[in-house]
């Protein structure tokens, strides 16, 4: 972990001002059967990827009747968050939109612009810095002002990324504390151990994600930064393996001493590029035969969307069960009071609210808190496209 004074990310915060509304941002995700390679051409737009490939991947959500659950799940995200703030007196609808299906980020747009909104805050539901959790969402959001004619007329501020918010980490302590109970009077406790699955991304991607001013190890960036800026995952890992050691550290007044494993999952693509690594099910295959109890913990996602319920709940159990290991997968953050309140938290840390002061922003490790304004450079990809956040060193919108 790098020394707080390298990385300059708690620094990069813009003032409180006063929002007219909020926009959930969300992935999206097919509601029935039809929808589900048109959803899939969606998601792989300008990829030349075939729809008998897409076909492959479909059989995920043929599985569950073409019904992916992020939806549902956003649309009850959406109903706490507008309960979490009655309760605080703010004023402030909640509107939701998708990269990826309806409602579309444009949809969204033109409906809170008809309202007569004109000051938004984004509210993204991924909580780790990476282009497909950060970058690709302010892409698409400058792509969908463009798209409306809005470019002029509404201004997108995004929250940080909160990776380390009480609000993330403290529910998946409470998970993974339940889980090795669970375990524990199964019988199965006596040697556990705990992994924790994210997202696979393109190793590349990885290494290219949050700011370049300083690498994870806290080694210098070489001059003119480039491809070997840093060849560890990046940013994207290190706040993984933060967050799960904070977990770790806060079940350990109960179960001391466990050991755990950061582990990848739902990789796809060309397989001749290099993606993060291990895969949950070879990790799993690999783990020492003293193991007694598994418990998984989805800690890169927020819900349990289909990845979830497909690579953990049906591949990896059925390589626990292929080795007579018992699996213990314990929930996403969702609709965890903690976490609605820490969503919240993060928005009043943003809005001036009735008293007028901005709430303390909050973060549990020193990679945080994050940076409100990202960095020109921050998650670069080799085609940049525009987004709804500036430089850290200019004006205008934020991250």
């Amino acid at each position: 972990m790098t020394d707080a004074p390298a990385l300059q990310a708690a620094t990069r915060a813009l003032d409180a001002r006063t929002y007219d509304c909020i926009l959930l941002a969300g992935f999206g995700g097919p509601e029935g059967q039809d929808d589900v390679i048109p959803y899939l051409r969606n998601v792989t737009a300008g990829r030349g990827v075939p729809d008998e490939r897409l076909e492959e991947v479909a059989h995920h959500y043929r599985h569950f009747g073409g019904i992916s659950p992020i939806n549902e799940q956003n649309r009850d995200l959406k109903a706490a968050l507008e309960e979490e703030i009655a309760k605080r007196g703010l004023d402030l609808p909640v509107y939701w939109g998708n990269r990826f299906w309806a409602p579309y980020f444009s949809d969204a747009l033109k409906e809170l612009h008809a309202d007569g909104h004109r000051s938004v805050l984004v509210l993204v539901t991924t909580a780790f810095s990476s282009y497909s959790g950060c970058r690709a969402y302010r892409e698409d959001l400058a792509t969908a002002l463009a798209d409306t004619g809005l470019t002029d007329e509404l201004r997108l501020d995004k929250v940080r990324q909160y990776f380390d918010h009480p609000g993330f980490v403290q529910p998946n302590i409470d998970a993974v504390r339940a889980g090795l109970r669970e375990l524990a009077q199964s019988g199965k406790g006596a040697q556990p151990h705990v992994m924790f699955a994210t997202h696979s991304i393109p190793s590349v991607a990885a290494d290219g994600s949050g700011p370049r001013e300083a690498r994870p190890d806290g080694t210098p960036v070489p001059t003119g930064g480039g491809d070997e800026w840093y060849a560890g995952g990046g940013w994207y890992v290190e706040q993984q393996r933060a967050v799960s050691a904070l977990i770790m550290d806060g079940v350990a007044d109960e179960f001391p001493d466990v050991p755990w494993t950061l582990v990848f999952q739902s990789r796809s693509g060309d397989p001749r590029v290099p993606w993060l690594e291990p895969d949950i099910n070879d990790a799993i295959g690999a783990l020492d035969e003293s193991v007694s109890g598994l418990v998984v913990s989805p800690v890169g996602f927020v819900s349990d969307h289909m990845e979830v319920a497909w690579d953990l709940d049906n591949e990896a159990q059925e390589t626990c069960d292929e080795r007579g290991l018992t699996m213990v997968r314990v929930p996403t953050v969702g609709v965890d009071p903690q976490f609605v309140s820490g969503l919240i938290d993060l928005v009043e840390e943003r809005h001036v609210g009735p008293d007028g002061q901005p709430r303390e922003r909050a973060a549990l490790t020193d990679l945080g808190p994050w940076q409100d304004v990202c960095p020109a450079d921050c998650c670069l990809t080799r085609n940049p496209k525009p987004t709804i956040a500036s430089a850290a060193a200019g004006g205008g919108i934020g991250a």
